[in-house]
């Protein structure tokens, strides 16, 4: 993703825009796309400033808080489904889908599996 133009990029256009200069030609001069003096101009106009927005960031977890002590507890309690737990989640009133529960799972080293490589059928060829 680019960075975003500079204030001083933005002042100047602006300037040129107010001077009653159209906006193909503010362009042209600046080496700018026509649509960032037209979006500039709409920002002016809603927010009365030019900055820039926030890019990037972090998104907070949906489970998190009591949403996460409850699904701690239930993972504890017994056997289950990523879907299950989703289900669950949606009875209570969490609206969340299956990939964040299993993030969550495996973040907090609670996945649950069913059996392991020893108590397996064995082959028919193999056995005693």
């Amino acid at each position: 993703m680019t960075r975003p133009h500079s204030e001083d990029i933005r002042d100047r256009a602006l300037a040129r825009a107010d001077g009653g200069e159209t906006v193909r030609s503010i362009a042209q001069a600046l080496r700018i796309s026509p649509s960032c003096v037209s979006k500039w101009k709409n920002l002016r106009r809603q927010t009365g400033g030019i900055a820039p927005g926030k890019i990037g960031g972090h998104k907070k977890r949906t489970l998190s808080g009591a949403p996460a002590e409850w699904l701690r507890k239930r993972i504890r309690s017994g056997p289950f489904t990523l879907r299950k737990l989703t289900a669950e989640l949606a009875e209570r009133g969490v609206k969340t889908d299956v990939r964040a529960v299993w993030t969550f799972v495996h973040a907090e080293g609670l996945s649950f599996k069913k059996n392991d490589a020893g108590s397996r059928a064995g082959s028919p060829r193999h056995r005693s």
